[in-house]
């Protein structure tokens, strides 16, 4: 069924909701409308919450014509028919498929890293267009630290967060000038914007475009443990710096997974996180509402450094362009 996300409160409840897609109905006509978009369509009208679903039920949604057919769709022609002018290497089709040899990313196989609920908090205008934080002067940075509200600086181990991406549609090709936006927890669990006590801030929270190589590199903190989640960064990818203005544009939503030794050592040590040592303790990648839906490697970001240096984390994010 179609769903909209309704009365629900708090980040656990929220983002368990997005999991189990505990929603309610919106008929047959919505039902219709979507199910004739392709699933990559379904999954950005739903992403975008109740403004995509309002543009589907308008017939404003990208209809499924013009989106790339996924692997095993129906052609062109039709259930079962070959598209107009024959199959592929047919009389007048166009030529069989060419296998392009795989190259192998810093994560394993060239494969699209799995999409993930942007949770409850991810001030990018898909709940309200208020509550925006894309649309802010001087999002656009590496250092993601100090609120540009206040100038406050949030508090934590000093932390490189290292992300690269690469094209799966293309052997693996690095993707250059698209815009990266990454938000996460602070020292306490508490996310800036929406946690009562850090709603003035709008710190942890930031924008890059990539680079050549299709690296952006953040400097910020080691994020908590809070309860009921897996210790994670949350992030999303734009074609470009001057599309990321919201959930219009967005072409994927990830989450990198922070390992349980490095998260375990800096609990246990460094000033702040006290908490997140009990939380920590009652949640395992398994079992946690995100990443143990999907296959974890992919998210697990490696990790080095010490809580004296500061850590880095590095993932390489295959993305379907």
């Amino acid at each position: 069924m179609n769903k909209i996300v309704l009365h629900l409160r708090g980040p656990l409840e929220l983002e368990n909701a997005l999991q189990r897609d505990d929603f309610f109905d919106l008929g047959l006509a919505a039902d219709l409308a979507m199910w004739s978009r392709t699933p990559l369509a379904r999954r950005r009208i739903l992403r975008m919450g109740a403004v995509g679903i309002g543009l589907l039920l308008a017939g404003c949604a990208t209809p499924s014509a013009s989106q790339p057919s996924p692997s095993g769709s129906a052609p062109s022609g039709g259930p079962g028919r070959p598209p107009p002018g024959g199959g592929p290497g047919g009389p007048g089709g166009p030529p069989p498929p060419v296998s392009v040899p795989t190259r192998v990313s810093a994560n394993g196989a060239c494969v699209e890293i799995p999409e993930q609920t942007n949770g409850p908090f991810p001030a990018d205008g898909s709940q309200s267009e208020s509550l925006n934080v894309l649309k802010r002067s001087g999002i656009v940075r590496s250092d993601i630290r100090t609120s540009l509200a206040t100038k406050d600086i949030a508090a934590g181990v000093p932390t490189t967060v290292e992300l690269t991406l690469i094209n799966v549609n293309n052997n693996c090709a690095p993707l250059s000038g698209y815009a990266v936006y990454v938000w996460h927890c602070d020292r306490d669990g508490q996310y800036s914007l929406y946690s009562p006590s850090v709603t003035s801030e709008d710190y942890l929270r930031g924008v890059q475009a990539t680079d050549a190589s299709g690296k952006v590199t953040f400097q910020t903190i080691f994020p908590a443990c809070y309860s009921g989640r897996w210790p994670h960064i949350h992030i999303e990818v734009y074609p470009s710096i001057e599309k990321a203005t919201g959930p219009a544009s967005l072409l994927h939503t990830a989450q990198l997974a922070v390992p349980e030794d490095v998260c375990k050592t800096v609990y246990g040590s460094a000033p702040g996180y006290t908490q997140s040592v009990t939380n920590l303790s009652q949640v395992t990648l398994k079992t946690d509402n995100v990443f143990g839906n999907t296959a974890g490697a992919a998210q697990l970001a490696t990790v080095t450094g010490s809580v004296a240096a500061g850590y880095t984390f590095q993932l390489t994010m295959g993305v379907v362009v």
